[in-house]
């Protein structure tokens, strides 16, 4: 649910705006307020669950985020959805890093692959199907069900959670305010420079305040916080002993570039889809399906060979597949094309997002200490949704710039709005505009590349022996 929210509303944009009578740079809020309201504290939220229980906190999570979802679907001014969409985010947040924490918890280093696997399975899925379930939804009920349809999964969830994940011992802990002062107002400056610089060309906001002020603002914060953690005499909200771990350190780095070419792959394709090859939401989203099928299919296979093998291997050839899937995306975007010939990189995207999820998950996990879970879950979650919130911000300003050298002289403006309106695109602009989205492929092509090189300095997990008998957490 979490993971679709982030990317369902893309294919919704257009009937919201004639919904709700909205302009495009209020629509796009809905996503912005969304991503800003669960990036900001996740770092805080994964330390509550320590604190206070990570069931505990996922349950309170789950109820805000399922009111809310319905809260939006209620919505009718552009104002209470974005209100609503930000008690969404909320919910999310504090929801996030609890599911890792559970596991870390509860499964011996042993075997956590297998249980990483599943839950990779589903974090890599949902990245995958938020465009087709959005589609389907839009077409056949309305921009309404793309939140409705969170309530009823929302109470099964509260009912299965409650009934069947285990109440782990809480750890106490002492709460780092400052630290959740600093973190947060530097992740907000950031994340809200990046995700919203294109809106002002990457210049001035208001007054003497610009977007690059911003970021460098919220990475002087940032750099703060760090210092703070580093001499707090406490307990800082981040131990940067965690970052002494090189597995830890490294799979962090990793799902930050995972997390980029996740999110800034789907934009361009979509596009191609919708305005080059007249296809409505729901097809488009349709060849999305060798993606999600191959992911959720192997990711748990993988996830028990993991416990096995050095996990590493799968996750540096998972993120070279990716690459090479984004280079076939780029020779074979053009108009005309045969739909069979696409469905090709799709399945090796699916086949490359099985191979990543759990075994950067589980070697971020391997080697936390259980009370250190929730503040390792919610750093390796933070750097996903920062590489998430960075990619959708660069290949937005790339596909700009590349729709613009493309499309014939004078075109390009016109091409933009065309593209913004939903329409298909006259046919003298297909070459270009096919063009522009294929060269916007290489971008998340080469930040997986490079996120392969990064994970390939992961260490082999040490092995550990098996206890005789597992114990049962208990409060």
């Amino acid at each position: 649910m979490i993971l679709i929210d982030t990317t369902i509303v893309s294919v919704a944009n257009p009937a919201i705006m004639r919904g709700l009578d909205a302009g495009v740079d209020r629509v796009l809020w809905v996503t912005s307020a969304y991503l800003l309201a669960y990036a900001v504290p996740l770092l805080v939220t994964g330390r509550l669950g320590d604190r206070f229980g990570p069931k505990r906190v996922y349950l309170i999570g789950l109820v805000v985020f399922t009111v809310a979802s319905a809260l939006c679907g209620f919505s009718g001014s552009i104002e209470m959805l974005i209100v609503a969409r930000v008690l969404q985010g909320l919910g999310a947040s504090l929801m996030t890093p609890q599911t890792m924490a559970v596991i870390t918890r509860t499964f011996p280093p042993d075997r956590r692959g297998a249980a990483m696997g599943l839950w990779g399975a589903t974090a890599g899925v949902a990245t995958l199907v938020g465009p087709l379930l959005g589609g389907v939804l839009v077409d056949a009920f309305g921009w309404e069900w793309i939140f409705f349809v969170n309530v009823p999964v929302g109470i099964i969830g509260f009912v299965l959670a409650a009934r069947f994940v285990p109440t782990l011992q809480i750890q106490s802990h002492s709460f780092d305010i400052l630290g959740v002062v600093l973190s947060a107002v530097g992740l907000f400056l950031i994340v809200f420079g990046i995700q919203e610089g294109a809106s002002y060309d990457w210049g001035v906001i208001v007054g003497p305040i610009s977007v690059w002020g911003l970021i460098i603002a919220g990475v002087v914060v940032l750099v703060g916080f760090v210092a703070w953690q580093a001499i707090n005499p406490k307990e800082p909200l981040v131990p940067l002993s965690l970052f002494r771990d090189r597995n830890f350190s490294v799979a962090n780095l990793g799902i930050t570039t995972m997390g980029f070419a996740v999110t800034s792959m789907s934009l361009p394709l979509i596009f191609f889809y919708q305005q080059v090859l007249g296809m409505s939401p729901t097809q488009s989203a349709l060849m999305t399906m060798p993606m999600a099928l191959a992911s959720g299919g192997l990711a748990p296979l993988v996830g028990r060979l993991t416990d096995r093998m050095n996990p590493r291997t799968f996750a540096a050839t998972g993120l070279a597949l990716f690459a090479t899937a984004m280079v076939l995306f780029w020779v074979l975007i053009h108009p005309g094309q045969n739909i069979v010939l696409l469905l090709l990189p799709s399945l090796l995207l699916g086949i490359a997002n099985s191979c990543i999820w759990g075994p950067l998950s589980q070697s971020a996990t391997r080697n936390l200490p259980p009370a250190q879970a929730g503040a390792g879950s919610g750093v390796y979650n933070t750097t996903r949704q920062f590489g998430a919130v960075l990619g959708s911000a660069s290949i937005a300003a790339l596909m700009q710039s590349r729709i613009t050298a493309e499309l014939p002289a004078g075109a390009g403006a016109s091409g933009a709005a065309t593209e913004l309106s939903g329409q298909v695109l006259p046919a003298f602009l297909h070459d270009g505009f096919a063009a522009a989205m294929g060269q916007s492929m290489l971008l998340p092509g080469a930040v997986a590349l490079l996120g392969a090189i990064v994970v390939s300095f992961m260490e082999r997990p040490t092995p550990v022996a098996r206890p005789a008998a597992a114990s049962t957490p208990a409060e």
